[in-house]
């Protein structure tokens, strides 16, 4: 049922986004890119996408979801006409944009859906998910999340220098999982290091819990399978829906637990230019 809500409300999306307006609508298409889910495979929101047309007489079972592992296969798709739009966020739309003009961003006036980022933890690593909530409304309270949100998501779409984190002699390890799938929230850069808001935020849980943190690339489609089994003990990034309609775990695989949110990013469409 959880699953069931987080597939219709996308699908209310597609419904009602590609019905958008504005400067630059988006087309009616039939293939929508999107980065895998953690929690949803693409057989299984095809298949509730024909249920959700039958149950709620909406014409959705020609609108077809593309899932992909990581952004340079997304981007790729988009580039070679294998998807008409990709669906992402307005941050990271932003940032695509100003790295190559050829894309574009696609209005759409009609409905919005936002999603919460946190960070995802094994069930059994309760005392983990303790420091990693307290570190959060820490760094709430004081500033410094807006001042790294300032600095790294909205004030600039350019790539930053990477951000050292410490070491700390003798302190536990935290492995923590970074894609750079959504940039400039989770960047990577070319030579294969983390840099912007990701790291800069890691830098000062860092410092905060005095645990040194060593990060570990993962692909998007690759982040439940790296926690469950132990290759990293952090994913730096899941999502919950901000919705009245879908649960707040509706994306959160079995024997996993959510942090409290450190950013929240709408979603929107990019697609080339005409």
């Amino acid at each position: 049922m959880r699953k069931f809500f987080a597939i219709f409300s996308a699908l209310l999306i597609f419904s009602f986004v590609l019905a958008g307006c504005g400067e630059n609508p988006i087309p009616k298409t039939k293939q929508i890119g999107m980065i895998r889910h953690m929690n949803a495979s693409e057989e299984e929101f095809n298949n509730f996408a024909k249920k959700v047309s039958e149950t709620f007489s909406l014409q959705l079972s020609s609108y077809d979801p593309i899932f992909y592992d990581n952004l340079n296969a997304l981007l790729m798709a988009l580039d070679s006409g294998n998807v008409s739009v990709i669906s992402t966020y307005d941050c990271v739309a932003r940032y695509l944009v100003a790295q190559n003009p050829k894309y574009e961003i696609l209005v759409n006036d009609t409905l919005e859906f936002i999603d919460a980022f946190c960070f995802a933890m094994r069930e059994s690593d309760a005392a983990l998910k303790g420091d990693v909530d307290n570190f959060i409304e820490e760094i709430k309270a004081d500033g410094t999340l807006d001042k790294l949100t300032k600095t790294y998501i909205l004030g600039t779409e350019k790539n930053p220098s990477p951000v050292e984190i410490p070491h700390i002699d003798g302190a536990d390890t935290i492995k923590v999982a970074m894609t750079g799938d959504l940039p400039p929230l989770d960047l990577v850069l070319a030579d294969g290091q983390a840099a912007g808001f990701n790291t800069a935020l890691i830098a000062e849980m860092s410092k905060r819990l005095k645990k040194n943190i060593q990060i570990v690339h993962v692909e998007s489609g690759a982040r439940a399978s790296a926690l469950s089994s132990g290759r990293v003990d952090l994913i730096f990034w899941a999502i919950i829906p901000i919705s009245d309609i879908i649960p707040g775990d509706s994306d959160k695989p079995k024997g996993t637990m959510l942090s409290s949110p450190y950013y929240r990013g709408r979603i929107v469409h990019v697609a080339l230019k005409k």
